[in-house]
């Protein structure tokens, strides 16, 4: 599946789609175990799908964060002390 395809899905839609994938993940490991080889090639994009997956619902929960809490830059840099102590002794 690619990527701009799943980050159009909805919340419920992402949590549906990785139940699916992490089940036929779970289903080809039990047949490879089993020695049935057959699905195989479909591992590892199965483990890109759940991989895409999180990573949209993580940015979404980033987002949704920053949205919630803006960092407010420190726009001063903080003065340093160090001048202070020499202007005081050169006094």
């Amino acid at each position: 599946m690619e990527f701009e395809k799943i980050s159009n899905f909805s919340d419920e839609e992402l949590k549906s789609e990785q139940a699916k994938a992490g089940e036929q993940l779970f289903r080809i490991r039990f047949q490879k175990s089993l020695g049935n080889n057959e699905g195989i090639k479909k591992l590892r994009t199965l483990k890109l799908d759940i991989a895409r997956i999180k990573t949209v619902e993580r940015q979404r929960t980033l987002a949704a964060e920053k949205a919630a809490n803006p960092v407010v830059a420190n726009v001063a840099p903080a003065k340093s002390t160090r001048t202070a102590r020499k202007k005081a002794k050169k006094d």
